[in-house]
């Protein structure tokens, strides 16, 4: 098993070190090398950041699927579907806005989930049981929020108070 120690040691790399030949035809040589490898970093990174956003775009489409899957399911089954998708799901697929129903005195609600002060894994479906209605806020049993659907506008504005 080995140990290894890095008291002293600086969190970046060092360069590296290429001893210079002697030879004309070896420092020639070795200038092309270098050259060539400085070049092939360039291209690579391009290539990486031409596939991290092949990938983010891919993993966008992903999420705005699972919303409308989602929602769809919400509309089929009349209730909570599961798996939810998470906050960043819903944002990153275009779904900013949630709708929400009172169930008390059945209004209409819709929540931007980007101002929400929750963490972004967290699942939709959990937010259901801190949602309350403003306008039934002042009454004895304080009724909950029924979600309805992810919306990539805002369709319903809060009632005043």
């Amino acid at each position: 098993m080995f140990s290894l120690c890095f008291r002293g040691v600086k969190s970046g790399m060092p360069p590296k070190y290429h001893p210079t030949p002697l030879s004309g035809g070896d420092r020639k040589a070795l200038r092309k090398e270098l050259v060539r490898a400085r070049a092939m970093t360039g291209i690579l990174a391009e290539q990486s950041n031409k596939c991290r956003s092949e990938g983010e775009a891919l993993i966008r489409e992903a999420d705005n699927l699972a919303c409308q899957s989602w929602n769809e399911r919400m509309w089929s089954d009349g209730g909570p579907a599961q798996p939810p998708p998470t906050i960043e799901q819903a944002i990153n697929g275009g779904y900013p806005w949630l709708e929400v129903q009172c169930s008390r005195c059945q209004t209409m609600s819709s929540i931007d989930l980007v101002i929400l002060r929750r963490p972004p894994d967290s699942f939709i479906h959990q937010l259901e049981g801190a949602l309350r209605c403003r306008k039934c806020s002042r009454a004895k049993w304080i009724p909950r929020g029924n979600l309805h659907q992810l919306a990539s506008m805002q369709s319903h504005t809060p009632p005043e108070d």
